[in-house]
């Protein structure tokens, strides 16, 4: 009985200590209309890029965010357009606000988003960059879908 209980106890645990790292990596899940379209590991620091044509201003919009220093969530760094529009942040107290050439840029923004909620739009052809990989989402998902990002452990995923 005990042979039988060591065979099954010492794979058990070179399981758990192989996949617990794995189970515990903080991962990026991006889904399009309610759908995972993309998943990847992350950490701290990863950059993130959405890029989008402005619905009302018709004009491209950059928005540069990184996952926070816990792993959790997002902080929006910088954004950076062509026209002043709804929505689009130029007062002092959202950074440092700056003209580039054709380009209105907004630095040191800091903001902390647990998660992100866009939504696919006509002609906003809706892109984002997760460090090196480019993914146009408009082009994956029907228009008017919901396209939500979190970050969380491996382990969440499996439990909801």
């Amino acid at each position: 009985m005990k042979k039988r209980l060591q065979q099954f106890i010492y794979p058990l645990c070179l399981v758990l200590l192989v996949g617990a790292p794995l189970l515990l990596t903080p991962w990026l899940f991006l889904y399009g209309n309610r759908q995972v379209v993309y998943d990847t590991p992350v950490r701290p620091g990863t950059n993130i890029t959405i890029n989008f044509i402005h619905s009302v201003q018709k004009t491209p919009v950059w928005e540069y965010l990184v996952v926070n220093d816990k792993a959790d969530g997002f902080r929006l760094q910088s954004t950076k357009y062509q026209s002043f529009g709804v929505g689009l942040p130029f007062m002092e107290s959202d950074g440092t606000f700056r003209k580039e050439g054709d380009y209105f840029i907004m630095d040191n923004m800091n903001r902390e988003f647990p998660q992100l909620h866009l939504r696919t739009g006509v002609g906003t052809k809706l892109t984002i960059s997760i460090g090196t990989d480019t993914y146009p989402i408009y082009e994956q998902v029907p228009l008017g879908s919901p396209v939500d990002i979190k970050v969380v452990p491996l382990y969440r995923y499996f439990m909801e």
